[in-house]
């Protein structure tokens, strides 16, 4: 129904937690899609608001899964005024394979393909904070000027999914670091640091460049 690649094989990688806070501005908010962003489910491309526990959601590495627990709170986005590092981050159609326009919290979890990876860490697939995006592909921040209301969604572990047909979002799962220490269990995906994140989005841009020079597919095959 989708037509996408997904990964055959994935690396143990480690994620950031659920912030408990939502109280105040973006800073207190990590991960989450705002309401109106449509991502895939059992029951094709649904806005996010409208998933509740129980629904089938299409993942990147586990196909369908089944979600465990929705969040939905209204975030005070402040004032133009407030620190642009907590800023939402804007994804222009097709930047990273959706159709539509995305907003992102600028901490949101975002799954890249790039031969750059592969080389460093044996795995064309690394997640990225979505402010070390701003620049590449006509990512950029806005202004906060209203409140929103943010979704996040869970899964019985991490699970990338799909968002207005095709860029890939991570969805951590509710269980805490501390928890998984002491169950001895690992975590699914990490999240690069600013700084190795920032250098594997220029090297993921300069080779999406090639490839379009070149005529090449997009990283994400058509709906």
């Amino acid at each position: 129904m989708f037509g996408w690649k997904f990964k055959a094989n994935r690396m143990t990688y480690r994620t950031v937690e659920m912030s408990g806070g939502y109280d105040g501005g973006l800073e207190a908010a990590t991960h989450g899609l705002m309401a109106g962003t449509r991502v895939a489910s059992m029951m094709g491309w649904r806005g996010v608001e409208s998933l509740a526990k129980g629904d089938m959601v299409l993942t990147f590495d586990n196909g369908m899964q089944e979600v465990l627990d929705v969040r939905r709170v209204t975030v005070n986005l402040g004032t133009p005024d407030e620190d642009q590092a907590l800023w939402p981050v804007i994804v222009p159609p097709e930047a990273l394979g959706n159709k539509e326009k995305l907003t992102l919290l600028p901490d949101q979890g975002v799954m890249l393909e790039c031969e750059t990876a592969s080389d460093i860490h044996g795995d064309p697939f690394a997640v990225v904070p979505a402010q070390a995006l701003v620049g590449v592909r006509g990512v950029h921040r806005a202004s906060p000027v209203t409140r929103i209301e943010l979704i996040s969604i869970s899964f019985s572990e991490d699970q990338v999914i799909y968002a207005e047909g095709g860029a890939l979002i991570l969805c951590p799962s509710p269980t805490t670091t501390l928890d998984r220490l002491l169950q001895g269990a690992e975590n699914a995906y990490e999240i690069l640091n600013l700084e190795d994140a920032a250098n594997l989005v220029n090297c993921f841009a300069l080779e999406q460049s090639q490839s379009e020079n070149l005529g090449f597919p997009d990283m994400v095959e058509g709906v």
